[in-house]
């Protein structure tokens, strides 16, 4: 028997010593927290508008109104949005930091 060969699975460092790191998951949720925040807040600009008119959509406009309040939601936080998925993400580290 080698001797090397007994021992030979890579050391990991103890997991309190581990530094959380951000996964894909973690900045998906938190982005999808800020699209809900944004579409919330986009929401009351859009009550008071006439959907009547030579360039209205009439009821269709008001029915599928929540779909496009959310894209630009959406869009806004795939430009770089407001900064409050970043926020989140930080508090969510805190957490793991505190949960190790």
């Amino acid at each position: 028997m080698n001797p090397l060969s007994l021992n030979t699975a890579p050391t990991q460092a103890p997991v309190a010593a581990q530094k959380p790191v951000v996964t894909d998951r973690m900045r998906e949720t938190a982005e999808n927290f800020e699209v809900s925040f944004l579409s919330q807040m986009l929401k009351p600009m859009f009550e008071g508008l006439s959907t009547d008119g030579p360039f209205g959509g009439g009821e269709a406009e008001s029915t599928w109104r929540s779909f496009m309040i959310e894209a630009m939601a959406k869009q806004t936080v795939k430009a770089g949005g407001i900064g409050l998925a970043d926020t989140v993400v930080a508090e969510m580290l805190k957490m793991q930091e505190q949960g190790q």
